[in-house]
């Protein structure tokens, strides 16, 4: 079935939750728009080959409270791209985002992700498709380099033949990837960041975005980083405590509300479990995603413990979020989120 996007073609990229592959599935996106009614979501990784020969709606479907939300691809064959970007349209993405940075074995094997910084022709062909194919945003997520491709003339080179495609959106993770020799977590930790280099890209493409990720987690230094990016994305900060959300639509949107506390963000995920375990999803694919939501509250470890011993064998109808919430403190009931910033 065909929706109308929610959103308009400019999105507002000025916080953004990084894909995140096995974390930000459609559980994990829901929950996190309750804290935060702003932010840019993103789906984790799907590759062109899921959607092409696995079941289409199970990977696509999504909440639609969940907007503004933008679907990741993983691929390189331009027409094959092309279709499943019409497919994450006609479902109501908001943007359609090419992965161009995960290091993984896996991925390098079907020649696609960061490896593909390496055919900067071939990721121009892939968005020039996707961009005649849709009337959505297509934006690209690259590193700052790969292995010994990796100078500044390097960087400048790829973002050049890829804006020729039509891509003026680039979500840049400022490290580089290694792909021989490290893990995708030692890839995330290991290469320094450099920031500066990021922000040298902006200054002489003033004409393009530039969202930058890699390494933020304090709300003060996505302060200090959005004095020049068009915007940051964070990642494992959202996922391991997304509490943090919780001043951004203050702090970069200028919303006068409030957000939820931290319980009446879990009775609303108690109540979302109910409705999708009555779908037959199990309630242990949703809790996963809260466990860090009381993360450096009193009684947070025991929330944790309660939640991951129950959930996995818990009965149909279990209020397994709602007994956990004996484990945390009362007087969070109603905690401001003005002790989160900083």
């Amino acid at each position: 079935m065909i929706r109308e996007t929610a959103y308009p073609m400019k999105l507002d990229r000025t916080f953004s939750v990084a894909p995140m592959i096995d974390w930000t599935d459609r559980h994990d996106r829901y929950f996190l728009r309750l804290i935060s009614k702003r932010a840019l979501l993103y789906t984790e990784m799907i590759t062109t080959g899921a959607l092409v020969f696995g079941d289409r709606d199970r990977y696509l479907r999504f909440n639609e409270e969940e907007h503004p939300v933008a679907l990741q691809l993983g691929g390189a064959d331009p027409a094959v791209l092309a279709d499943c970007a019409l497919m994450g349209q006609d479902y109501g993405y908001d943007e359609i985002n090419l992965n161009v940075g995960c290091p993984s074995d896996r991925v390098q094997s079907g020649r696609f992700g960061a490896c593909l910084m390496a055919e900067p022709g071939l990721v121009r062909d892939c968005v020039k498709a996707m961009r005649e194919a849709v009337t959505i945003p297509v934006t690209v997520k690259c590193r700052i380099g790969i292995d010994d491709q990796d100078s500044e003339k390097d960087l400048a080179t790829f973002i050049d033949v890829v804006a020729d495609g039509g891509c003026t959106t680039f979500i840049v993770h400022a490290r580089k990837a290694w792909l021989q020799g490290l893990s995708p977590k030692e890839n995330r930790e290991i290469p320094p960041l450099d920031y500066d280099r990021v922000r040298r890209l902006k200054e002489n493409n003033p004409e393009l975005t530039i969202v930058l990720n890699g390494g933020l987690t304090t709300m003060e230094q996505i302060s200090d980083q959005l004095s020049w990016a068009d915007g940051v994305m964070v990642g494992r900060e959202a996922y391991t405590n997304p509490y943090f959300l919780a001043t951004v639509d203050a702090d970069f949107y200028g919303e006068p509300t409030s957000p939820l506390s931290r319980y009446d963000i879990a009775l609303a995920m108690q109540d979302y479990a109910d409705q999708q375990v009555e779908l037959g999803v199990p309630i242990k694919s949703i809790t996963r995603h809260i466990l860090g939501l009381f993360n450096g509250m009193p009684g947070a470890r025991a929330w944790r413990r309660f939640i991951s011993e129950n959930a996995p064998r818990a009965e149909p109808g279990a209020q397994i979020i709602r007994q956990a919430l004996a484990f945390a403190p009362a007087e969070f009931a109603d905690d401001s989120p003005a002790s989160m910033r900083g």
